[in-house]
């Protein structure tokens, strides 16, 4: 391994819409600050992601200061969203096996997504990401939380990993649906310089001043076949993730972390496999 850096942040506020890329982020016990603190959910509570629905990622969710989204798409207007107050009360989300309380955003929020998917959606907010969703104990520590993320605070790509994935590819079944671009796998640190798959052996890791601990391989869905420029699907990267890099029952591209220290990261920080 050369010398790996961090090379990108993306911060998503909003789970499954797009996100932004900003030179440094505060590393915060459950996530990048303001990452996956909203999420819409369907009537009976219920996540919605771009699985069912891609046309999630036509929609962009920038982060306004303290909190709020602006959110954006082709064609609509505008909207500001303020952090609701939680003194109207919270309504219970399901997120794949757990149930977390958040507060419901403005009527306004509600019908301007509903509206762009074409289904009732409501915006919820994660007004607790200290006490809410603690993460899955199979791989936590005590009184570790998660926000609105799959399963854990941050996942971590690497540059010389979508190289190689790439060239597997393009030797592939559907070569025309590569180069992929790492759009496509949504991490949070994107690091260069490493060698490919390196990461698969990484158990801490630092990025700059702060540490994390590796809890899992991330296991990849079909939302790594959607185009997040189009919202259009095709087979790739699945098809060859599960003739190349199927581990078990999953298919993996990434590294979930946990924080281990708080403080900043910034683009061109030094990355280190601790152990």
């Amino acid at each position: 391994m050369g010398n790996p850096s961090l090379h990108s942040i993306h911060v998503h506020p909003l789970k499954a819409a797009r996100g932004f890329a900003p030179e440094e982020a505060v590393v915060e016990p459950w996530g990048l600050a303001g990452d996956r603190r909203w999420v819409l959910v369907d009537g009976s509570g219920k996540v919605i992601t771009q699985r069912p629905h891609p046309r999630m990622t036509l929609a962009a969710a920038g982060l306004l200061p303290g909190g709020g989204l602006l959110l954006s798409a082709s064609g609509r207007a505008a909207l500001t969203v303020p952090v609701p107050e939680p003194t109207g009360g919270t309504v219970t989300v399901e997120i794949w096996r757990d149930k977390v309380e958040a507060v419901p955003a403005h009527a306004a929020a509600h019908a301007w997504f509903s509206d762009h998917l074409g289904v009732p959606v409501r915006l919820v907010h994660l007004d607790d990401p200290a006490t809410r969703r603690p993460l899955d104990p199979e791989y936590a520590r005590p009184g570790e939380t998660v926000s609105f993320a799959d399963g854990y605070p941050l996942l971590l790509t690497t540059l010389a990993s979508l190289d190689a994935l790439n060239a597997l590819v393009a030797r592939g079944d559907h070569p025309d649906e590569g180069p992929l671009p790492m759009s496509r796998f949504r991490p949070n640190v994107v690091v260069d310089g490493s060698d490919a798959w390196a990461e698969d052996d990484w158990r801490r890791v630092a990025i700059g001043e702060v540490t994390f601990r590796v809890a899992k391989m991330c296991g990849r869905c079909v939302v790594t076949t959607t185009d997040q420029d189009t919202g259009e699907r095709g087979r790739e990267p699945l098809r060859t993730l599960a003739r190349h890099r199927r581990f078990g029952d999953q298919l993996v591209f990434g590294q979930n972390l946990v924080p281990e220290s708080g403080g900043t990261v910034r683009i061109g920080d030094p990355v280190r496999a601790l152990e």
